[in-house]
């Protein structure tokens, strides 16, 4: 570990586990945090409760289809859904620089509103402080969100994947990170990308009831779509193999992708949903998730193998079987 604290440890990816391992979970490991999953699955009396807090910094405030409060309860949401649980409580604190426009903020909040309306979840609490000019960088949001999870029925943990399970990403990566790159940039790419920002509450609820036994669900959001994977088969102690074929991306966001020279499988996504299910229920939560709104995109982009444990391998275009990694550095700072 260096001395101080680096651009590269808030990546999501190595710089940004060995961070959470070697600072956080080591002074504060209990049998709940050492799940890592998006969310904690607590117990209280007759229930299970699912918690999950989450700071937003993203630079712009605002982007292409979204601004950092929709992003705020987006983000929380689906940190409950991929849990297992129903959203219900929502609590958020706002850390404003000296000097920031009233009529911003005025727009931030209602498209909190409205993200909160849509995904059914009430704000019930919050925080609100100003500091000097230059002390905050204009706005900065933490959420915290609450949902409920059926105590009598199973919930998605990190660590169940097994031997044969299927992997389903819910729709096109990296939309979200190329949207909020080409507005920082000032790029206009002759396909607009916007960002996929969106609760995925009926599209997760759908592929629920396709699947009461689905074994894992994260969103792909800091470090993309290769970090979860990677976490997901050191978690259960498997291979997740997958197809870059089969992973959907669009023109446009390969595109700038191309332009900036990142792979697309590293890219954040703030709309999107990995599932590992059980090989005879794929089909069934594939259908079911194209089928709910957000979804239509959706794809089986690989399996889970045995060994090697702890490893995510890609068959590449070319037919190549290569290791994808989880990211190393600071690939694209504040985007979420």
């Amino acid at each position: 570990m260096p001395d101080v604290v680096l651009l590269s440890h808030g990546s999501g990816g190595r710089k940004s586990a060995e961070l959470v391992h070697d600072v956080f979970q080591k002074h504060f490991s209990n049998s709940f945090l050492d799940e890592m999953g998006d969310a904690a699955v607590l117990p209280v009396p007759n229930s299970l409760v699912s918690m999950t807090t989450d700071s937003f910094v993203v630079d712009p405030l605002f982007f292409p289809g979204g601004d950092i409060g929709k992003l705020a309860v987006c983000g929380t949401v689906n940190d409950l859904l991929a849990s297992g649980a129903t959203p219900l409580y929502l609590t958020a604190a706002f850390m404003i620089e000296e000097g920031f426009p009233i009529d911003d903020l005025r727009r931030i909040v209602l498209s909190m509103a409205e993200a909160a309306k849509e995904a059914n979840i009430i704000i019930v609490a919050g925080d609100t402080k100003v500091a000097p000019r230059g002390a905050v960088d204009s706005l900065f949001i933490t959420t915290t969100g609450l949902g409920a999870i059926d105590q009598e029925a199973s919930y998605p943990q990190s660590s169940a994947a097994a031997e044969g399970d299927c992997v389903i990403i819910s729709g096109t990566i990296g939309d979200h990170g190329m949207a909020v790159m080409g507005r920082r940039e000032g790029l206009t790419f002759s396909s607009p990308i916007q960002t996929d920002c969106a609760a995925l509450v009926d599209l997760v609820f759908a592929a629920r009831a396709a699947c009461p036994g689905i074994k894992c669900m994260r969103d792909p959001t800091r470090g993309g779509l290769a970090a979860v994977l990677n976490e997901l088969a050191a978690a259960s102690g498997v291979c997740i193999h997958i197809d870059e074929d089969s992973v959907p991306v669009s023109p446009a966001v390969q595109s700038a992708c191309d332009l900036f020279g990142i792979d697309p499988l590293h890219v954040a996504n703030e709309g999107k949903m990995v599932f590992i299910v059980p090989q005879e229920s794929a089909e069934a939560v594939l259908s079911a998730i194209q089928s709910s709104k957000y979804g239509e995109n959706a794809k089986i982009i690989g399996r889970v193998l045995a060994s090697p444990i702890a490893r995510v391998h890609l068959r590449t275009s070319l037919g190549v079987n290569r290791i994808l990694d989880m990211p190393s550095g600071e690939i694209l700072p504040r985007i979420c």
